[in-house]
C-alpha cells in the first residue's frame, strides 16, 4: 500500500473538502480512505499502487483549487498497540 498526500490551497470549508475528496475519487477510482482537511491544507488516500501525480494534480486544478505538492510513500498499517 502506499500513502499519497497532497498539499492544496482554496480550501475554506466542508463542501471544498468534500469537492477535493470527490476529485481524488475521480481521478483515482481505486483510492481507499480519501480524506481533505482544510486545517492542514492537505488531501490523502491509500491505493495499492504508486499514482501518477500529473493527472491527479490536474483534476484537483480543474475543481478550481491549487495543488501545490503530491507525495507518495510506502504505508504500512499499524496493528493493535501499535506492532
Amino acid at each position: 500500500m502506499f500513502k499519497t498526500t497532497m498539499k492544496i490551497e482554496g480550501m475554506m470549508c466542508g463542501m471544498c473538502e468534500a469537492h477535493i475528496c470527490d476529485a481524488i475519487r475521480k481521478a483515482v477510482p481505486s483510492a481507499k480512505k480519501v480524506s481533505a482537511s482544510r486545517s492542514k491544507k492537505e488531501a490523502s488516500f491509500l491505493s495499492e499502487e504508486v499514482i501518477d501525480a500529473g493527472p491527479l494534480k490536474s483534476a484537483i486544478e480543474e475543481t478550481g483549487y491549487d495543488c501545490l505538492a503530491v507525495d507518495s510513500a510506502p504505508y504500512v498499517k499499524k496493528g493493535l498497540f501499535g506492532r
